[in-house]
C-alpha cells in the first residue's frame, strides 16, 4: 500500500496543501470545524508526519534560506536586509539563492528534500506551487512568504489594490479626470500578482469617482524606466494626452518623467505623474509616490520564522501599511 501523503489528506477534506499543514501544526489561521476535519481524515488515512522529515526537523542547522528573483533590485535588497537584521541577534545565518529562470527553480526545489541544509526557507516576491511546497514539507523545512500573499504558507505583504487606490484618489482630490496608468509587463510571480492588484486599484479609483476608463490610457510596457519612458511616448502619440499618470512603480514613474522633460512637458504644471514604492530616487527626484517599507517586511517574515522554529503560535499580520508621499510631480491641472 503507498504511503499516504500530506496531499492525501487535503484532497480528501476539500482544503488547501497549506491549510492541512497549518491545522496539524496547531497554527492559527483554521477555524475549529476545518481542523477537527482534516484531523479526521489525517485519522482515517492513517496520515502521519514524514518520519525522515521529522527526524530532520529536529537537527537545527542554524540557517535560513531565501529564494528570490533578483537581488540586485531595491525592493528585494532591502527585504533581505530586514530579514538578516532580524534573524542575527537570534544566531540563524542567510544563504540567499537567486532563481533567474523557471528552470534554476524547479533544480533548486528539485534537491531541497535531499540536500536539506536550512532550516526555514523565506520566498521573496514569489508564489510556491503546491508541489513546491510539498518537497519542502517532505524535508521538513518551514517556510515563509515576503512580498506576496499566500494561502499556503505565513506570508507578508502589502496591499497592492489599497496603495493604488491611494495613488489615484490624489490625482481625482487635484481635480484630474483623464488619468492614464502605466503598467509593467510581468517578469516575476510578484509582478504578476501586483500587476494585476494595482490595475484593479486604478479601475476601482476611477468607478468609484463615476469616471469611466479609457482603454487608451492602460499602457503595459516592460518593467523599470526604460519601459516607463516607452509607455509615455505611447500615451503621448495617442489622440488625447492625459493630465495625470498613475505609474506601477517609482522607476517606471522616472522613466515617464525623463520621457515628459524630453517632449518639453513641464511635470506637475502640465502633466502629474505618481509612482508605488519611495524607492531611494524618489525624494531625490522629488518624486510624488505611495510609500512601503520592504526592510520592514523583512524583518516581520523574520520574525515569523522565528515564530515557527520555536513552536510559538504564527499570528496573521494583516497586510502592511502604505502611505502617500506628496513632493513636487503632482498638482492641479493645468487651466492656462
Amino acid at each position: 500500500m503507498s504511503e499516504v501523503r500530506m496531499a492525501d489528506v487535503a484532497e480528501r477534506a476539500g482544503v488547501s496543501l497549506g491549510t492541512v499543514s497549518r491545522a496539524l501544526r496547531g497554527l492559527e489561521g483554521v477555524s475549529a470545524a476545518t481542523r477537527e476535519r482534516i484531523r479526521e481524515v489525517a485519522a482515517e488515512l492513517d496520515y502521519v508526519v514524514n518520519p525522515e522529515a521529522a527526524a530532520l526537523a529536529g537537527r537545527s542547522t542554524g540557517r535560513v534560506a531565501v529564494v528570490l528573483h533578483d537581488l540586485t533590485t531595491w525592493y528585494g535588497s532591502s527585504v533581505v536586509l530586514g530579514l538578516e537584521r532580524r534573524l542575527r541577534p537570534a544566531g540563524l545565518d542567510l544563504l540567499v539563492r537567486c532563481v533567474d529562470d523557471p528552470e534554476d527553480r524547479v533544480e533548486f526545489f528539485a534537491r531541497m528534500p535531499v540536500r536539506r541544509k536550512v532550516d526555514a526557507l523565506v520566498v521573496v516576491a514569489m508564489a510556491l506551487t503546491p508541489g513546491e511546497f510539498a518537497k519542502l514539507d517532505d524535508a521538513g523545512v518551514v517556510a515563509v512568504a515576503a512580498g506576496s500573499h499566500s494561502e499556503t504558507v505565513p506570508s507578508v505583504s502589502v496591499d497592492d489594490v489599497l496603495a493604488a487606490q491611494q495613488a489615484v484618489n490624489h490625482l481625482l482630490q487635484l481635480g484630474h479626470r483623464r488619468i492614464a496608468m502605466l503598467n509593467t509587463v510581468a517578469d516575476s510571480d510578484r509582478a504578476w500578482q501586483a500587476q494585476q492588484d494595482r490595475e484593479e486599484g486604478y479601475r476601482t479609483a476611477m468607478a468609484m469617482a463615476g469616471i469611466p476608463v479609457d482603454e487608451e490610457l492602460v499602457v503595459s510596457w516592460s518593467g523599470g524606466s526604460r519601459g516607463g519612458a516607452q509607455g509615455m511616448d505611447r500615451l503621448l502619440s495617442g489622440r488625447r494626452s492625459p493630465t495625470g499618470v498613475f505609474a506601477f512603480s517609482d522607476e517606471v514613474a522616472l522613466g515617464a518623467i525623463r520621457s515628459l522633460r524630453r517632449a518639453g512637458i513641464e511635470v506637475a504644471r502640465h502633466m502629474s505623474v505618481i509612482g508605488i514604492d519611495d524607492h531611494p530616487l524618489a525624494e531625490l527626484t522629488d518624486l510624488t509616490t505611495v510609500a512601503q517599507d520592504p526592510e520592514a517586511l523583512g524583518s516581520a517574515a523574520g520574525q515569523k520564522v522565528l515564530d515557527l522554529l520555536q513552536g510559538r503560535p504564527v499570528r496573521d499580520t494583516g497586510c502592511f501599511p502604505t502611505r502617500l508621499v506628496v513632493r513636487g510631480t503632482t498638482a492641479p491641472p493645468f487651466s492656462g
